[in-house]
């Protein structure tokens, strides 16, 4: 995971793989679209191949390269442990749902459905 971090870590990389996701790119079509060298392109590559987020394949001369995005799951699946709710979360959500509970049984008490309006 660390790798997979690492690597994306970089905006270039991270525009790399986006135009991967729509089709496999040669590493000319890639460097075509960037300001930086040809050389930096392919240490990106690199990176992302050794981390495992790419795949290369020889077509002739020029080396065609494809997302795969299976090593950002794992990633992923960790960024989304942040995102659960806290534990003061769950026990707002409990409180709501007692506070109604509590409502309903009240007008459940009175002889009005719960959904009839007090008139005090």
């Amino acid at each position: 995971m660390d790798e997979v971090a690492g690597a994306i870590a970089d905006p270039v990389r991270r525009e790399i793989l986006l135009m991967l996701r729509d089709e496999p790119l040669s590493a000319g079509q890639i460097a075509d679209r960037f300001v930086i060298s040809r050389p930096a392109v392919s240490r990106h590559l690199r990176v992302l191949r050794e981390a495992g987020l790419v795949r290369d394949t020889a077509d002739g001369r020029r080396r065609v390269y494809t997302l795969v995005a299976a090593p950002l799951d794992e990633l992923a699946g960790w960024l989304g442990r942040l995102r659960r709710p806290s534990v003061w979360q769950h026990r707002l959500d409990a409180l709501e749902t007692e506070v109604y509970r509590a409502r309903r049984e009240r007008h459940t008490a009175a002889g009005r459905h719960p959904s009839q309006k007090e008139t005090a």
